[in-house]
């Protein structure tokens, strides 16, 4: 039987504080994947660095001043993403991440429109986000929501910097 319930995107920690374990835990998958991805694996939240550790450990404190979107299907927290606050007219979106387990459900879109509604009502003038070259599958999604490809403002290597206006 397949599941039909709608995802609900709701700003954390003002609607749903009690959700913060399956936040934690969202973050925690994004952070291990990616150093997986990035070739330099580790077994778990402790091996993580210190700054990506601080946001599974404390995102209230991690992310104060940002906007926290997290998607719940039912009682399940299955997405999340975080708007940084707005800095000489632009936002960056970061951390996203949908469960793999609820792929393919339209969760990351939902949650990258509801940071862009977000932004446009927040005065932001252009949103910002950088992604790993290898995640071509998102690089396409945020073409298909018109990001551009743009100057890299990182230093990292393999890393595509987007941008496009609110």
């Amino acid at each position: 039987m397949t599941d039909r319930r709608e995802v609900a995107i709701v700003r954390w920690p003002d609607r749903t504080p009690s959700i913060e374990g399956g936040l934690a835990a969202l973050l925690a998958a994004y952070h291990l994947r990616t150093e997986a991805e990035k070739g330099e694996p580790v077994t778990d939240v402790d091996g993580l660095p210190d700054r990506y550790r601080a946001e599974i450990t404390g995102p209230r404190i991690a992310f104060a001043g940002d906007v926290v979107l997290v998607a719940l299907l039912g009682d399940a927290t299955v997405g999340c993403l975080v708007v940084t606050s707005l800095t000489d007219g632009q936002s960056e979106i970061k951390r996203l991440w949908t469960d793999p387990e609820f792929r393919g459900r339209g969760i990351a879109s939902a949650l990258l429109g509801a940071a862009l509604a977000h932004a446009a009502e927040n005065g932001v003038d252009t949103v910002r986000l950088s992604v790993w070259e290898w995640r071509t599958g998102d690089i396409a999604l945020y073409e298909r929501l018109g990001f551009a490809v743009t100057q890299s403002w990182e230093e990292r290597d393999r890393l595509v910097c987007m941008q496009r206006a609110a």
